[in-house]
């Protein structure tokens, strides 16, 4: 399930990045923020995932 995880992590970090790029060129900064905020919980999520690898690899 880490795969799955990371490729939804990745997806959303370029959909806030493209948000974020969005709401720099139209000027809303509502849009910027948001697109940030979702980087942040894509960073989050991977950092999350890296931790589980690193459990997993003390385990075995």
């Amino acid at each position: 399930m880490g795969i799955q995880d990371r490729a939804e992590a990745t997806g959303k970090n370029v959909e806030g990045k493209a948000q974020e790029v969005a709401g720099k060129v139209t000027g809303n900064t509502s849009d910027e923020m948001e697109g940030k905020a979702k980087q942040g919980e894509a960073k989050a999520q991977h950092a999350k995932e890296d931790v589980k690898d690193q459990v997993k690899k003390a385990v075995d």
